[in-house]
């Protein structure tokens, strides 16, 4: 198997949305997916982003209904 048809198989076994434009917002997405659920400061030293770049992401994903937050965590759906 050529290495695009690994990331396609890949791409497609994860189905990132694609409203999801760019690479910030898929590592938040998949990050959320893996853990399930995480505050946003767990998320922060997970990922290394900033809070300005992180709750941006966090929002977009709770409006696109990716994730919700519940109680201060946000959770994957």
């Amino acid at each position: 198997m050529s290495t695009s048809e690994q990331k396609l198989a890949v791409s497609e076994e994860l189905a990132i949305p694609e409203e999801l434009g760019s690479s910030q917002a898929k590592l938040v997405y998949l990050a959320l997916l893996e853990l399930g659920d995480a505050t946003a400061t767990e998320l922060q030293q997970l990922l290394g982003l900033s809070k300005l770049t992180l709750l941006p992401i966090l929002s977009e994903l709770v409006a696109d209904g990716l994730a919700d937050y519940e109680q201060g965590t946000y959770v994957s759906r």
